[in-house]
Protein backbone atom coordinates (compact mmCIF):
# COMPACT_ATOMS: atom_id res chain seq x y z
CA UNK A 1 0.00 0.00 0.00
CA UNK A 2 3.07 2.36 0.86
CA UNK A 3 4.11 2.00 -2.52
CA UNK A 4 1.49 2.63 -4.29
CA UNK A 5 0.63 6.04 -2.46
CA UNK A 6 4.26 6.73 -3.10
CA UNK A 7 3.79 6.07 -6.45
CA UNK A 8 0.68 8.06 -6.46
CA UNK A 9 2.47 11.19 -4.78
CA UNK A 10 4.99 11.23 -7.43
CA UNK A 11 2.56 10.70 -10.60
CA UNK A 12 0.79 13.59 -8.70
CA UNK A 13 3.74 16.01 -8.57
CA UNK A 14 5.17 15.18 -11.76
CA UNK A 15 1.58 16.02 -13.36
CA UNK A 16 1.13 19.87 -11.52
CA UNK A 17 4.77 20.22 -12.55
CA UNK A 18 4.06 19.46 -16.10
CA UNK A 19 6.71 17.14 -16.55
CA UNK A 20 5.00 14.03 -17.79
CA UNK A 21 2.05 15.16 -20.53
CA UNK A 22 -1.45 12.76 -20.92
CA UNK A 23 0.41 9.96 -22.08
CA UNK A 24 2.77 8.76 -19.62
CA UNK A 25 6.21 8.05 -20.69
CA UNK A 26 6.06 9.92 -24.02
CA UNK A 27 8.67 12.86 -24.21
CA UNK A 28 7.49 16.03 -25.07
CA UNK A 29 9.32 17.42 -28.50
CA UNK A 30 10.77 20.66 -28.11
CA UNK A 31 9.80 23.58 -30.11
CA UNK A 32 11.39 24.07 -33.27
CA UNK A 33 12.88 27.81 -32.42
CA UNK A 34 14.35 26.11 -29.30
CA UNK A 35 16.61 23.61 -31.78
CA UNK A 36 17.69 26.44 -33.29
CA UNK A 37 21.91 27.30 -33.35
CA UNK A 38 22.69 30.59 -32.12
CA UNK A 39 24.22 33.03 -33.97
CA UNK A 40 28.03 32.75 -34.74
CA UNK A 41 28.39 36.45 -34.61
CA UNK A 42 27.19 38.99 -31.96
CA UNK A 43 24.37 41.56 -33.67
CA UNK A 44 25.53 44.71 -35.13
CA UNK A 45 22.89 46.69 -36.63
CA UNK A 46 22.06 50.54 -36.65
CA UNK A 47 19.89 52.98 -38.05
CA UNK A 48 22.08 56.42 -38.85
CA UNK A 49 20.10 59.58 -39.09
CA UNK A 50 21.22 63.02 -40.31
CA UNK A 51 19.36 65.87 -39.70
CA UNK A 52 19.22 69.81 -39.63
CA UNK A 53 20.38 72.03 -36.53
CA UNK A 54 21.89 71.24 -33.10
CA UNK A 55 19.58 67.74 -31.90
CA UNK A 56 16.90 69.91 -29.88
CA UNK A 57 13.37 68.99 -29.60
CA UNK A 58 11.53 70.38 -32.77
CA UNK A 59 13.97 68.91 -35.33
CA UNK A 60 13.18 66.54 -37.79
CA UNK A 61 14.88 63.92 -39.52
CA UNK A 62 16.44 64.96 -43.10
CA UNK A 63 17.65 61.19 -44.11
CA UNK A 64 18.28 58.01 -42.40
CA UNK A 65 19.58 54.71 -43.76
CA UNK A 66 20.41 51.07 -42.23
CA UNK A 67 23.29 49.64 -41.55
CA UNK A 68 23.51 45.72 -40.51
CA UNK A 69 27.39 44.35 -40.28
CA UNK A 70 27.11 41.07 -39.02
CA UNK A 71 27.40 38.37 -40.38
CA UNK A 72 27.84 40.55 -43.70
CA UNK A 73 27.69 43.95 -44.69
CA UNK A 74 23.96 45.30 -45.63
CA UNK A 75 21.34 47.52 -45.39
CA UNK A 76 20.04 50.78 -47.04
CA UNK A 77 23.81 52.59 -46.54
CA UNK A 78 24.98 53.75 -49.77
CA UNK A 79 28.27 51.84 -48.80
CA UNK A 80 28.01 49.43 -45.70
CA UNK A 81 31.13 47.33 -46.47
CA UNK A 82 33.24 50.54 -46.24
CA UNK A 83 30.99 51.55 -43.42
CA UNK A 84 31.01 48.58 -41.48
CA UNK A 85 34.84 48.04 -42.12
CA UNK A 86 35.50 51.91 -40.73
CA UNK A 87 33.10 50.93 -37.57
CA UNK A 88 35.48 47.76 -37.07
CA UNK A 89 38.38 49.29 -36.98
CA UNK A 90 37.39 51.69 -34.07
CA UNK A 91 35.38 48.99 -32.12
CA UNK A 92 32.74 51.09 -32.65
CA UNK A 93 33.97 54.24 -30.98
CA UNK A 94 32.19 56.92 -33.15
CA UNK A 95 33.87 59.35 -31.72
CA UNK A 96 37.19 58.03 -32.77
CA UNK A 97 35.89 57.96 -36.61
CA UNK A 98 38.10 60.11 -38.62
CA UNK A 99 38.06 60.07 -42.66
CA UNK A 100 40.66 58.42 -44.44
CA UNK A 101 42.23 59.77 -47.74
CA UNK A 102 42.43 63.75 -48.48
CA UNK A 103 41.97 66.34 -46.56
CA UNK A 104 38.73 68.83 -46.88
CA UNK A 105 38.86 72.28 -46.97
CA UNK A 106 35.74 73.92 -45.39
CA UNK A 107 34.27 77.13 -44.72
CA UNK A 108 33.41 78.56 -41.33
CA UNK A 109 29.90 78.87 -41.61
CA UNK A 110 27.18 77.99 -38.66
CA UNK A 111 25.35 75.89 -40.08
CA UNK A 112 24.88 72.91 -37.81
CA UNK A 113 24.31 69.25 -38.46
CA UNK A 114 23.39 66.16 -36.21
CA UNK A 115 23.99 62.96 -36.68
CA UNK A 116 22.68 60.16 -34.33
CA UNK A 117 23.39 56.19 -34.04
CA UNK A 118 21.09 53.91 -32.89
CA UNK A 119 21.09 49.97 -32.56
CA UNK A 120 23.31 47.05 -31.48
CA UNK A 121 27.22 47.01 -32.14
CA UNK A 122 29.31 43.91 -31.18
CA UNK A 123 26.02 42.95 -29.34
CA UNK A 124 25.91 46.16 -27.01
CA UNK A 125 23.17 48.79 -27.05
CA UNK A 126 24.32 51.81 -28.59
CA UNK A 127 23.62 55.41 -29.18
CA UNK A 128 25.50 58.20 -30.31
CA UNK A 129 24.51 62.23 -30.96
CA UNK A 130 27.19 64.33 -32.76
CA UNK A 131 26.36 67.98 -33.87
CA UNK A 132 29.07 69.24 -36.61
CA UNK A 133 29.09 72.94 -37.66
CA UNK A 134 28.11 72.36 -41.06
CA UNK A 135 27.82 69.45 -43.48
CA UNK A 136 31.23 70.28 -44.36
CA UNK A 137 32.64 69.50 -41.41
CA UNK A 138 30.71 66.13 -41.38
CA UNK A 139 32.07 64.97 -43.80
CA UNK A 140 35.43 65.88 -42.81
CA UNK A 141 35.32 64.41 -39.51
CA UNK A 142 32.97 61.72 -39.70
CA UNK A 143 34.10 59.52 -42.74
CA UNK A 144 32.43 56.90 -44.24
CA UNK A 145 29.23 55.95 -41.79
CA UNK A 146 27.53 59.38 -41.58
CA UNK A 147 28.46 59.79 -45.63
CA UNK A 148 24.81 59.10 -46.84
Amino acid sequence: MRKIAAATAVAVALLTQGLVGAGAGVAAAAPADAMKPMSLYPPSALVLTVEPGTGDNGSFVQRAVTLNCAPTPSGTHPAPTEACAELKRVQGDFTALTPIGAPHMCTQLWQPVTVRADGVWGGKRVSHVQTFPNACMKSAAAGVVFDF
